[in-house]
């Protein structure tokens, strides 16, 4: 995925900031620990994530296959933090613990999802970009990936930032 979003290179978030993302992100928030949701890696441009495949996560029993819901959550609370952290980024002059404080000043505006192949897996792999950060509002292109690497779905996402 080409980065658009181009903050400073030496940017660089402290361990501390990721440990309290990774806190807020997996376990704050309730549904995303509901999900399972797994923070693999943090940047100011991308964000990626993993979702174990769970007996509570099928949406159809004869195929074993992860429901859709799964899918459209997850890419939207993953579209979520690539645009916190981009914001974060703009910040690094506030403490982490005010930038953690960012996370409540977001809400989805609109969220589209294109379902390309059946969702099955023993583990999936979720990666979300910022196209743009404006004043008011921010866009994100998101990706479900299978375990081997083979794009199942992807999404695209507007967010009000307040």
């Amino acid at each position: 995925m080409p980065h658009h979003i181009t903050p400073p290179a030496d940017i660089r978030f402290e361990d501390e900031f990721i440990t309290g993302v990774k806190k807020v992100f997996e376990e704050m928030i309730v549904f995303n620990r509901l999900l399972g949701l797994k923070i693999t890696s943090v940047a100011p441009t991308q964000v990626r994530a993993r979702i174990d495949m769970r007996n509570d996560l099928v949406g159809h029993f004869a195929y074993n296959r992860i429901h859709g819901g799964v899918i459209s959550a997850s890419l939207d609370a993953l579209g979520g933090l690539a645009v916190t952290m981009a914001i974060c980024a703009r910040h690094m002059d506030e403490s982490p613990t005010q930038r953690m404080q960012r996370f409540a000043k977001l809400g989805t505006i609109d969220l589209r999802v294109d379902y390309l192949r059946p969702g099955i897996g023993e583990w999936f792999e979720l990666r979300a970009e910022v196209m743009r950060l404006g004043s008011r509002v921010a866009s994100t292109r998101m990706e479900f990936l299978g375990a081997d690497g083979k794009l199942l779905s992807t999404g695209s996402a507007a967010y009000i930032v307040s």
